[in-house]
């Protein structure tokens, strides 16, 4: 619950995730969110170090990271532009594929979420105590509070954490290509929406990045 409640609700991984999807096909999809999870992964051995909490001592270093994840968003928002008029049976180019996995790998680690949730209650997760699961939901967290309360400190929370995600970013994928091959529009559509929500998210981080070094 835990693991999906993070990696569900749509965004830019999501939109990075269901362009390749459809343009590239499921391995593609699928390689994409493995990108993301291993980004989670090495967040995790960094809070299990102590180190995460380096960005937090630094605003200007956590500014920059922002700032270049916006970037980014901007620059794949312009890939996923380009890609409105490809199906998946048109296949991209086999040699591209495995791009989709360094792209999530790199966009999640200047992801400002993914750092602000390593940053609190991804420490917690080593820590024994309680958790409030939902809450941390991005996005609709304020009206999911106190559904949702495990123990953490148990390893077996952070495998169903990692389990949770490995399930989404590979069945996310399993149904977008489902769907496109029922659907003869339905890649361009979802390039399309990832363009516009990678191309939002990186304006918002851009100008969030400014403001922090500007102060």
């Amino acid at each position: 619950m835990f693991g999906l409640a993070l990696a569900a609700p749509p965004g830019p991984m999501n939109a990075v995730i269901a362009e390749e999807s459809v343009v590239r096909g499921w391995t593609a999809g699928a390689r994409a969110g493995l990108g993301a999870m291993s980004a989670d992964a090495l967040f995790f051995v960094l809070a299990a170090l102590g180190l995460v909490a380096f960005v937090e001592q630094f605003p200007t270093v956590r500014a920059v990271m922002v700032g270049a994840g916006g970037v980014l968003m901007l620059y794949f928002a312009y890939g996923a532009a380009q890609e409105t008029g490809t199906t998946f049976r048109e296949a991209a180019d086999p040699d591209d594929d495995s791009a989709g996995f360094t792209k999530a790998f790199v966009l999640a680690l200047t992801n400002p979420y993914q750092i602000l949730f390593w940053l609190t209650i991804g420490v917690g997760l080593l820590e024994t105590g309680t958790v409030d699961v939902l809450a941390h939901t991005p996005y609709l967290g304020a009206s999911l509070s106190n559904l949702l309360i495990v123990e953490t400190g148990s390893p077996a929370l952070i495998l169903g954490f990692f389990g949770g995600i490995a399930v989404w970013v590979t069945g996310f994928p399993a149904a977008l290509v489902a769907a496109e091959q029922r659907v003869d529009s339905f890649a361009p559509a979802v390039a399309a929406v990832s363009a516009v929500v990678l191309g939002g998210f990186g304006v918002v981080f851009v100008w969030d990045a400014v403001r922090a070094l500007a102060l």
